[in-house]
């Protein structure tokens, strides 16, 4: 196997072992390699349909989740990738035949537009290790790294979009370049330029499908308000819920009610308690757990039915097993996976479980601070700038992991300035996210915004700060120090590098997909710079 995908890649070059740092193996490596290239073939075919009218929704459905699936920490069980294999060559034969139909292109290129999935298990493996990151060595390096940074930042526009298809927020824009996109990792004839063009247009993309998953969050849930989520634990039983999903954390709440069961979140779930339509339910408790290096320990001592929606964990451990389920395109061989969202045996676990024996006193910490919230005091943040009560602004946000080098972000927060706003999302929060930093003038210098998905607010937020003061988002006194770990992280950083945001501090280890050339590439037009230490960060930004 080899594999660069992540941020804890081994040795900070590739997991090429019989096992990856995240747990993955080498057999289930080989199988998502062949499912993307599998994919790649029937988005060509796609491509080829919208030139003609043909359209499939089923098949942009599929794609999603078939890119998806193949995410860091997402799914681990080769039974699933065998039959997504068989599902999306199948999909891609009916849709050509529609193509042809209608007029459309009739020949198919050689590879994996026409292959033919092997019968067995092994047959399969041994495919996809001949289909890998590193199948083509021929390949010139620089190219083969474009390639790889579009891929990578279509998996986490999936992933989004996915997230948004559920609720119901749909643009067929983004399947569309999502088809293109992998698609054009196949053609050759396609030099760096016209690669880098594609993969600022991925960011581009990304940034709709956040407008997208944005609108069906507060559609379906209203916008947060600023909320108070405890971080001790209520005597009775308890279920836990961790990931990204808010529709499987709603169907938990709904089936969950009048059974005693008090319901905690985890991880990037702690976001939800600040939409109405889920702080309503009066058994939704508070949040249980802290950074994303202590799940492990966490999941083994809740003493509840724990749930997983997305990926957030790597492969689970023994002591927690038996009390863990997923949902949605989460799956590890040996856990239950509620395919249905009938999450009957989830509820009948947590009743079996003890529970927490008597009230647990813990912290409170602030959520619940979208674009909405922060916006409808927008005067008060200007006014506060404008008097330089506040001199500066700091988005420090981004992916958690385990790898040593992730307590930059800690002490980056603890030493930003007393007259300096925090402002954070995603799980990289959790190195932090219980400072009690105080406020300024009522504002708090700490202010969570959500989820990663949830940079559309960040967006929003630093797009109105800059009207305000008639600048450019660059001219803002405000610095992005950002933390990556996957796929979402990548697609999110191509969106800020498509509304050209300039002088990122990335960490805590840059990429090893990107090579030195196309590295420099990014320093020339984006001033992008690896994080260093917090206090020369901060000696650097303030001055």
């Amino acid at each position: 196997m080899f594999c660069f995908q992540c941020e804890q890649t081994m040795k900070g070059e590739g997991c090429s072992k019989s096992v990856g740092v995240c747990g993955k193996t080498a057999e289930v490596a080989a199988l998502q390699d062949l499912l993307i290239y599998a994919t790649k073939g029937l988005s060509q075919v796609a491509v080829e349909g919208r030139k003609v009218g043909v359209v499939d929704d089923e098949v942009n459905k599929f794609t999603l989740e078939a890119v998806f699936s193949t995410l860091t920490n997402v799914d681990f069980d080769p039974a699933r990738f065998t039959q997504l294999i068989h599902q999306c060559v199948a999909s891609r034969d009916s849709l050509k035949a529609k193509v042809q139909a209608a007029g459309g292109k009739a020949e198919s290129p050689e590879g994996p537009a026409t292959f033919t999935p092997e019968k067995t298990l092994e047959g399969l493996i041994a495919q996809g290790e001949k289909v890998g990151v590193k199948s083509d060595p021929s390949v010139d390096p620089d190219i083969h790294s474009l390639q790889q940074i579009l891929t990578y930042g279509i998996k986490g526009v999936a992933a989004y979009a996915d997230h948004a298809w559920i609720l119901g927020q749909k643009d067929d824009a983004v399947y569309a370049f999502i088809h293109e996109g992998l698609a054009a990792t196949l053609d050759k004839r396609l030099g760096a330029d016209a690669l880098l063009g594609l993969v600022l247009k991925c960011g581009e993309i990304n940034l709709r499908t956040m407008e997208l998953l944005d609108a069906a969050n507060t559609g379906a849930y209203g916008h947060p308000v600023p909320t108070k989520v405890p971080l001790g634990a209520k005597k009775g039983k308890a279920l836990l819920v961790s990931g990204h999903d808010l529709k499987d954390l709603e169907e938990i709440l709904k089936q969950t009610e009048g059974k005693g069961i008090n319901v905690y979140t985890h991880g990037e779930m702690l976001p939800c308690h600040g939409y109405p339509e889920l702080k309503k339910y009066p058994h939704f408790y508070g949040h249980y757990g802290t950074a994303w290096q202590n799940q492990h320990k966490e999941f083994a001592n809740f003493p509840g039915a724990i749930l997983m929606t997305t990926n957030c964990i790597q492969k689970p451990q023994a002591s927690y097993q038996d009390n863990l389920f997923t949902t949605g395109l989460v799956g590890w061989p040996g856990i239950q996976h509620i395919a249905d969202k009938d999450f009957a045996p989830v509820i009948e676990k947590a009743l079996a479980l003890p529970g927490f024996p008597e009230d647990v006193q813990g912290p409170e910490v602030l959520a619940g601070f979208g674009h909405n919230a922060v916006m409808s005091v927008a005067p008060t943040v200007i006014e506060a700038v404008k008097s330089k009560a506040i001199r500066h602004f700091f988005l420090v946000g981004g992916c958690d992991g385990a790898k040593p080098g992730r307590s930059y972000y800690t002490e980056f927060v603890e030493k930003v300035p007393e007259d300096c706003v925090v402002l954070t999302l995603a799980c990289g929060k959790f190195r932090f996210f219980d400072k009690d930093l105080g406020d300024i003038g009522g504002i708090p210098r700490l202010l969570d915004i959500g989820q990663c998905n949830d940079a559309y607010s960040a967006i929003q937020i630093a797009g109105a700060l800059a009207n305000a003061f008639g600048c450019g988002v660059n001219d803002l006194p405000l610095s992005m120090i950002l933390s990556w770990y996957e796929q979402k992280a990548c697609a999110i950083l191509l969106t800020l590098l498509h509304l050209g945001i300039k002088n990122m501090r990335l960490g805590p280890s840059l990429p090893a997909f990107i090579t030195p050339n196309i590295l420099k590439v990014l320093v020339e037009k984006f001033n992008i710079m690896p994080v260093s230490t917090p206090e020369e960060d901060l000696k650097a930004i303030l001055g």
